[in-house]
Formats: structure tokens, sequence, C-alpha cells
């Protein structure tokens, strides 16, 4: 039941996206560009068919792959603050980025127009993002302690981070300028022909994840619990790279670093339906988080007249009360 109720929200608010933007379009000829592929005006259905249905489809991939990937790093590092971008995933995937976007023109002092539109800003993520799970992954084949490889991919992230501010410094006005639009999230940057590329991208990465269940559920009870009941670890733990690799990677190259959700939803289906059983929350996080970030994309837009809020400040704003409360609830369960 509540499964149901979930998707039936999830349909609602869905739609409801569809109904907002800067330009005002009449329900009946939104329903009329969905089903015909004509809102009676030719402006209307380039704005439904190419702007708002691929903004709406790629949150609830956002959604969708950064919540999986936040529950797969809670429960591998039992760690209730791990997010996707614990190991320095999201990191490397910007730095990736910045290697396109701002490389050449600290490097070569060359300006190269249009960077942000150029497909070589996907696979720069990619690729940064599958350096640092190399890292991560040789790391974890000589060290077996789990939080020793989670310290060492904060530091490769951070290490990420100060190459990113190097070239920021080093860049000119204009690419830096964009750098920074696209490091504040955004849903709206990715069309049809980007979408061909990120939906079997994240499904490959949930299709991972989903075979990772039961490795999951053996590494809540303990690593040695799990190598006793014939689990490989070093495995599971590449197969759970791997996936959070795709899917963070792939959402951060479409959508820039977007923060709190991988952090916030597991908790919030732990919290719906009272339960550690990674079969119920990993399908629980891909309607739960597409629906929290409908909800961010809806609230980005209040202000109007053509402004829209930057993502990562919605997501902030309905992530950070989440974060304390983990805090709080944890700070209460140790002095108990």
């Amino acid at each position: 039941m509540i499964f149901i109720v979930l998707m039936l929200l999830l349909t609602g608010i869905f739609i409801t996206d569809l109904f907002f933007g800067s330009v005002h379009i009449p329900v009946k000829n939104i329903l009329n560009a969905l089903f015909t592929g004509n809102a009676g005006k030719e402006e209307w259905d380039l704005i439904v068919l190419n702007f708002r249905l691929p903004k709406a489809i790629t949150a609830f991939l956002a959604g969708a792959a950064l919540s999986v990937s936040g529950l797969q790093m809670q429960t591998m590092f039992r760690n209730p603050l791990a997010g996707p971008d614990v190991l320095g995933i999201s990191a490397g995937a910007s730095l990736g980025v910045a290697f396109v976007t701002l490389g050449f023109s600290a490097i070569l002092g060359v300006q190269i127009e249009g960077l942000l539109a150029n497909w070589g800003i996907v696979f720069a993520a990619w690729v940064g993002a599958g350096l640092v799970l190399f890292l991560i992954f040789m790391v974890s084949l000589r060290i077996n302690d789990i939080m020793t490889i989670l310290i060492l991919g904060i530091l490769f992230g951070s290490v990420a981070i100060a190459i990113v501010s190097v070239m920021q410094y080093f860049s000119n006005e204009v690419l830096l300028k964009s750098f920074l639009v696209w490091s504040m999230g955004s849903l709206s940057n990715v069309s049809g022909v980007h979408l061909m590329v990120l939906i079997p991208s994240v499904v490959v990465g949930l299709l991972i994840s989903l075979f990772t269940i039961k490795m999951l559920n053996l590494m809540l009870l303990g690593e040695n619990y799990a190598r006793s009941m014939g689990l490989n670890l070093r495995m599971s733990r590449f197969l759970i790279f791997l996936s959070t690799s795709i899917l963070a990677g792939s959402i951060t190259a479409f959508c820039g670093p977007i923060g709190f959700i991988g952090i916030a939803v597991p908790h919030i289906c732990r919290m719906i339906f009272k339960t550690s059983d990674q079969k119920v929350l990993m399908i629980a996080c891909i309607i739960v988080g597409p629906l929290l970030m409908i909800i961010s994309d809806l609230l980005s837009q209040l202000p109007g007249n053509g402004m829209i809020l930057p993502l990562n400040t919605v997501t902030a704003l309905l992530g950070i009360p989440v974060v304390f409360w983990i805090i709080y609830r944890n700070h209460k369960i140790s002095s108990i």
C-alpha cells in the first residue's frame, strides 16, 4: 500500500512538473502535446516536448541514481552520513569536467567556445569518476579495513577538488563563469539527444545495484559474517563501486554535482518503511528519490518571472534538516 501511494504521488508530481515554467500553457494543450504531439502552437510543442518533458525525465533519473548510490555507500561503509560523493567519485567527475572546460584555457591559454554543450564533457566526467574508482579499488585489494578505504576516498576527493581550484584560478572569466554555473546543478541543460546516453547509463547502473542487494544485506551484519557466508568481498566492493561510479558520474556529467539527495533519501525511506532490508529500500529509493528531486525542481521555479534558483540551493534546504536529524538521533542513541 505504501508503494502504491508513493507511485501515485510520483506520477502526480511528474505531471505537475510539466505544467510549470516561465511560459503559461493551458493544461489541455500540454496534454495534447504529450499524447498527440500537437499543442496548438508550434512554440508550445517545442517547450513541452523539447524542454519540460526531458527536464522531468532527467529529474527522475537523477533522483533514482543519486539515492541508490547513497544507499549503497551508507550500507557498505555502515556510515549514516555517507553519500555518492563519499569516495570522491563526484569530485573525480567534476575534475574531468573541469579539465575539459578549464584545462585547455589554463594550460594552453586557448578559449574553446560552447564546451558545456560538447560531448567531451560527458566522457571526461566518466573518465574522472572511473579514475577515482580505479584508485579506490586498487587500495581495497591491499587494505581490508572499510573505514580506511572511506578516509582514502575522502582524501582522493579533496585532491580532485584542489586541482579544480587551481584550474579555476588560472582560467579566464568566460570559461570560469560557465563552469561555476554548471557546478550549481541544473536539470535544464539535458535535451532529448543527451537522454539517449543518460537513460542507458542510469539503467545499467541500477541493474548492477539490484544485483548487489544480497551482498549489501550480508554486509549489514559485518564483513566477517559476510566472509563466513562465502561472500567475495573484493568482487562485492568492485560491483558496488562500479554501480556508484556509473550512476553518480553520469548524473554529475549531465546535471552538475547535486548534493544531499544521496544522503537524505535513504534515511527517508528507512523512516517510511521501518526496515533495513536492502530489497525494500532499493526499490523505495528508486521511487522516493525522483519524487524529492522533482519537488526540488518545482521549488526552484517558485521565484517566477523566468528566474530559476540553483538546484543545489533547493536540495540543500531539503536535505540539511534530514542530516541534522541523523546527527541528533545518533547522538541521542549513543548517550543512552
